[in-house]
């Protein structure tokens, strides 16, 4: 894996020119093997790239890589799994190769497809293209967004980098706050995609690319994500068969995974989706694969002797790390550096831990990552489905009681359900025709709702303005749009669609990356290959879902590995005790930063608010710690790159 940055300026080459190679080392954690720099002063192109050596750690490998003629340059992040294939192809109608690197392969797909090439990648990619010829720099992300792309446009001027650490290392870089983007984070805890805590700076969308040829910037699709209807009818009930295709579809993509010339290993939590690739690994490879996992000793959090059972049944060389609280609350203070971004997954801290333990012996590691979102392992996804049919039967007389018995459910409870309600209901039952405690469960946002969020901030919106800045937000954004495009499937499919474009990339892809790459370590993630995701699309939800559990066909096929006993077992997550450590070891630096003094100083959360907050969940009448959490990692990371 390796970091990218560059830009395209009008008229302000040489400023520009002159922030590039301190941008490049903002991500030199990123690719500490090597570095490289490209401009063109005539065309006012620069391209600045870390590498992360992992195939062929030759310095034929060495980016920018320009082609044959010199007209055209890449800086690549990621890992094409399809190159030797690719590479063939290409040979075949005259191609010569000076390197073994999957770079050149990308590099001479696009000379010979132009960009239609992004589609026929099976990976994880984010990359910057200066084609000469055209006039053109391209940027392009991977359909799934595992890895990052951020870009800049101002006064004609477009930066882009892989983090925005990077683009903040530009001196015309203006750090402008997007306070509509504040209400989001506290939403999400994390700015949803295409927006980012910045003014006029944005992710760029999965799946997309962008053109810009110095005046005009163009966005479009290169690949959308395969539909979760079989309209063909051909699957059968034939379990057997189904577990078989995927059996061997699986060892076909993690082999094509497990192409490294460097050590390489994987993150065994003890769960299904990690278990499952560790499987496959030690099916494929000649000799035992190193596994790692990152022990606690609160029990209720703790995986590892789920994760050493399965390692001494499959056979791998396994590694495991008991760390303590003191360890662990050693990481926070560093999560604002790793996440330059506002985020607030508190899982970010053990993620961080076994990507450092995992990087001590390798520099690849293999994860499960993308299970849930491909075979419906969320209890939400079965909860709201249950919900939901029920509302749909109710009658009126019932919906007032009903509103005042859905008002005391926990928030973090509702996680992520506003829109599926929303969405889901009958017309009759929308918002319009629900009492006012319904109205607040439906306006519920994540954990945040919004008088909440009102009630937070001062100087900034009225309790209208919040509401009409949310709706807006929220109808233009992926969520809606994704429920736009499924409208006629299944429920669970729609769903876990729902989560495939944003909370997957924008939470989950966010945190492996970050950690991954804060410690050197390429992850890998087998599970989100583009033909496993072709596969499991189509899938009847009986074959995802059945009998209360989800995961259904993934366990049938786990099972022909690892006895059942060691994975029928309640979801455990991947957390820490936020919420006691609130009440004890973090109680000091939660009321530092949050004290009244501060908040007053920065002017955007009512101190009054936020100590009521604080003080009732100190007194253990209430559980605020994902509130507490959020508004913690904004004032951290508003100290580390505002002050």
């Amino acid at each position: 894996m390796c970091g990218i940055v560059g830009f395209r300026s009008r008229k302000d080459f040489n400023t520009l020119r002159e922030s590039l190679p301190q941008a490049v080392s903002t991500l030199a954690y990123r690719g500490p093997d090597d570095s490289g720099l490209f401009f063109d002063e005539k065309k006012e192109i620069g391209l600045g790239h870390t590498r992360l050596a992992v195939i062929d750690l030759s310095s034929k490998a060495h980016q920018p890589m320009e082609s044959d003629d010199g007209t055209v340059w890449i800086s690549y992040s990621g890992e094409v799994y399809n190159f030797k294939e690719l590479r063939h192809q290409l040979e075949q109608v005259g191609y010569h190769f000076k390197s073994n690197s999957d770079t050149e392969v990308v590099l001479k797909s696009y000379l010979e497809w132009g960009v239609d090439c992004f589609s026929r990648f099976f990976g994880m990619f984010a990359l910057a293209i200066w084609d000469d010829r055209k006039n053109e720099l391209i940027l392009a992300r991977d359909r799934l967004g595992i890895k990052p792309l951020y870009y800049y446009l101002s006064k004609g001027n477009l930066l882009f980098a892989s983090e925005l650490k990077a683009l903040m290392a530009f001196k015309s870089f203006k750090r402008d706050i997007d306070l509509e983007a504040i209400p989001l984070f506290l939403h999400y805890q994390y700015i949803p995609t295409p927006r980012t805590i910045f003014k006029d700076t944005y992710k760029l969308t999965p799946g997309h690319y962008l053109v810009y040829n110095g005046k005009n910037l163009i966005s479009k699709t290169f690949s959308e994500l395969p539909e979760m209807i079989n309209h063909s009818g051909s699957w059968s009930d034939r379990e057997e068969e189904k577990v078989l295709q995927l059996d061997e579809l699986l060892s076909k993509v993690v082999s094509d995974h497990m192409v490294s010339d460097v050590p390489l290993g994987a993150l065994l939590s003890g769960g299904i989706d990690s278990s499952v690739v560790v499987a496959f690994m030690q099916k494929v490879s000649a000799s035992p694969v190193r596994t790692f996992t990152m022990g606690f000793k609160e029990r209720e959090y703790n995986e590892a002797p789920w994760a050493s059972k399965v390692a001494k049944i499959l056979g791998t060389n396994h590694t495991e790390l008991y760390v303590t609280p003191k360890e662990t609350l050693d990481v926070i203070p560093r999560l604002p550096e790793i996440y330059d971004e506002p985020f607030a997954d508190s899982s970010a801290i053990p993620a961080y831990l076994v990507c450092q333990l995992a990087r001590s012996q390798v520099k690849v590691a293999l994860s499960g990552d993308g299970g849930d979102e491909q075979f419906s392992g969320y209890v939400r996804y079965w909860s709201t489905q249950a919900m939901a049919k029920v509302l749909q039967r109710l009658p009126g007389s019932i919906k007032r009681p009903l509103g005042v018995l859905l008002e005391g459910i926990p928030g973090h409870w509702v996680e992520k359900c506003y829109l599926p309600w929303r969405q889901l209901l009958p017309q009759r039952f929308r918002v319009a025709n629900f009492p006012d405690k319904w109205q607040k469960l439906i306006n519920l946002m994540g954990r945040t709702r919004i008088p909440d969020l009102y009630r937070m901030t001062i100087c900034l919106w009225s309790e209208d303005d919040l509401i009409r800045l949310t709706e807006q937000t929220l109808s233009k954004g992926m969520f809606e749009k994704t429920f736009k495009e499924t409208e006629g499937w299944p429920l669970l499919s729609r769903l876990m669609r729902v989560d495939q474009k944003t909370y997957l990339p924008d939470a989950m892809m966010t945190k492996s990356d970050r950690a991954s790459m804060s410690a050197s370590l390429e992850v890998r993630v087998p599970l989100l290959d583009d033909r496993i995701l072709e596969y499991t699309s189509p899938l009847p939800e009986h074959l995802k879902y059945r009998n209360g559990t989800g995961k259904y066909l993934l366990k049938k096929l786990l099972a022909r590995y690892v006895p059942k006993e060691l994975f029928e077992r309640p979801k455990m997550g991947f957390a820490v005790p936020i919420d006691r450590w609130f009440r004890s070891e973090l109680k000091d630096l939660l009321l530092d930063y949050l004290s009244p003094e501060r908040l007053r100083r920065e002017g955007i959360f009512d101190h009054a608010v936020v100590e009521k907050i604080i003080n009732e969940h100190l007194s253990g009448k209430v559980n605020h710690h994902y509130r507490l959490w959020s508004l913690l990692m904004w004032e951290m990371w508003r100290e580390r790159w505002l002050a």
